[in-house]
């Protein structure tokens, strides 16, 4: 198996995966409110599901894809990520998400819905509450395409991406279905709407930190002779504990 990039490269495909999913999924959004129709809640939630999957194929094997400061920090407190390296991927998520909200500012000077920033249609309670849970089935759910040999390592992207589409078919409406609290900063950064964000910084990252160690807790110890085989799928996304141990 060849290396992985250095951590600067690697930071850098987080960078433009954030990037990605900023300029394309609030992107979606922006376009709705613009053309009235042309997308539709399941529009918009089917280009989030597809941007996700497309950049998980693209940077996993670069830098595991976590494109989620939620998603890197779950990773380093189940010891599956070198939690000296938070930092870098977190600023690097940021900073490609506040880059894309920026252009499409470009594009778009009067922002319209203010550029796809989330904001929540029910009390704070419940969106803090919607969005927990719907990082928890997200965080869940990589967790086991990324660290557990059981799983089709192979269509992780799929798995991944049809359940950021899933949850926001269901809950684009209540929350805006952040799940990410890089997409939520970067369109409110830029557009000025920063009233409610909090809710999409804690929420997230609570129920990111619920959804890996819940699914620790029903996988149990991997077996001795499944370890060799963790570290290889490992490497296609989610860097594997061992980068912890060693660090």
């Amino acid at each position: 198996m060849s290396e992985r990039p250095d951590l600067p490269r690697r930071a850098a495909a987080e960078a433009f995966g954030a990037f990605a999913l900023v300029f394309a999924g609030c992107g979606a959004i922006v376009t709705d409110a613009v053309h009235p129709g042309t997308l539709g809640a399941v529009g918009v939630s089917l280009v989030f599901g597809l941007v996700i999957m497309a950049m998980v194929y693209a940077t996993g094997h670069l830098s595991g894809a976590h494109l989620n400061p939620a998603v890197t920090l779950a990773f380093a407190l189940t010891r599956h990520f070198p939690r000296r390296e938070t930092l870098a991927y977190i600023a690097a998520q940021l900073l490609g998400a506040i880059a894309a909200a920026a252009l499409l500012l470009a594009v778009w000077p009067s922002a319209p819905a203010n550029l796809g920033t989330t904001l929540p249609s029910v009390a704070d309670g419940s969106a803090v509450v919607y969005e927990a849970v719907m990082t928890a089935f997200l965080m869940f759910t990589i967790m086991a395409v990324a660290t557990d040999t059981r799983a089709v390592g192979a269509g992780a992207a799929i798995a991944i991406g049809g359940t950021v589409g899933l949850d926001a078919l269901f809950g684009g409406a209540i929350t805006g279905a952040s799940m990410n609290p890089a997409r939520s900063i970067g369109p409110a950064l830029v557009a000025g709407e920063t009233h409610d964000l909090w809710i999409y910084v804690v929420a997230p990252i609570a129920g990111a930190a619920l959804g890996a160690l819940a699914y620790q807790l029903v996988r149990g110890a991997p077996a001795p002779g499944r370890r060799a085989e963790k570290r290889s799928m490992s490497a296609e996304i989610g860097p594997s504990a061992e980068a912890e141990e060693v660090g």
